[in-house]
């Protein structure tokens, strides 16, 4: 079973304009190799490697790790993007949305997600520190933090590849891990259903249920501020939108979390005594 593991970096102003301005190289290199690709055809790695990675070496001065990074980064997101398009995600074939999405090369924000792999990135759990590669060198004693829980399963499962993330003027690194599955219960000793719904987000076959009404309630006070925001047109109101942004989707998210976890501790807390035998 995989799981991400994101923790925040906490990096001195000198190592997060180091940061910074690595993103920036590595975004700009793969949305020029992008421009390469949709011009040549060049979709896959290995091909697209041989017209794009002397250049992007010599241009923007990336470490050989990170300059295929950045080349696997674009084909990745050319598969991507061919799979929307055949699955419809852009409308059908010859309408503007279409035409518009698969008629141009990909570009990549400035703050892009970056991918690091072992030899680029270390970590020192004990200190809470990684050593990182950046364009100004190798940084070595960023500081990171984050839940002990998940910094528990980072230390003992961490496998592959990190994503630097720069997000709402923070900096994270986002671990995979990987954790071997337990045993399946063949023999349960009882059962709880849950049905899914939106008026109820979750109702359990014992009659619990547990309502929406409070994400409705929130999801229509957000379609109003949002509505008021766009009407202003000011750089204030722009700016108080950003910040805004993807709150109902961070709200919807933890209550989510919130229930499943009351009805995990629900059903591991009652079902054994319910399927013991009466007398």
């Amino acid at each position: 079973m995989k799981l991400v593991v994101r923790v925040k970096l906490l990096p001195t102003p000198v190592q997060a304009a180091a940061l910074e301005a690595t993103l920036h190289a590595c975004n700009q290199a793969a949305t020029w190799a992008a421009g390469v690709a949709f011009e040549e055809n060049a979709r896959r790695p290995l091909e697209l490697r041989k017209h794009t990675y002397a250049e992007i070496r010599v241009r923007w001065q990336l470490g050989a790790q990170a300059a295929q990074h950045a080349i696997k980064k674009t084909c990745d997101a050319y598969t991507t993007l061919k799979a929307n398009l055949r699955n419809g995600r852009y409308g059908r074939p010859g309408t503007r949305r279409h035409i518009r999405a698969a008629g141009k090369p990909i570009a990549f924000r400035p703050q892009a997600a970056q991918p690091y792999d072992d030899r680029m990135l270390s970590w020192q759990h004990e200190q809470q520190t990684v050593s990182i590669w950046t364009t100004a060198g190798r940084l070595k004693g960023v500081a990171f933090t984050g839940q002990a829980g998940q910094l528990e399963v980072l230390a003992a499962h961490r496998r592959g590849e990190s994503d630097l993330v720069f997000q709402g003027g923070k900096w994270f690194l986002i671990a995979t891990c990987e954790i071997a599955e337990a045993a399946p219960n063949s023999h349960p000793a009882g059962f709880l259903g849950v049905d899914l719904g939106i008026v109820n987000i979750a109702a359990t076959s014992d009659g619990e249920r547990h309502c929406g009404r409070r994400i409705n309630r929130k999801r229509e006070q957000d379609r109003k501020l949002r509505s008021k925001l766009q009407k202003k047109h000011t750089k204030s109101a722009r700016r108080r939108a950003k910040k805004y942004a993807g709150r109902e989707a961070r709200r919807n998210k933890d209550i989510n979390h919130k229930i499943s976890k009351r009805i995990v501790a629900e059903a591991g807390g009652h079902l054994p005594a319910r399927a013991q035998p009466r007398a």
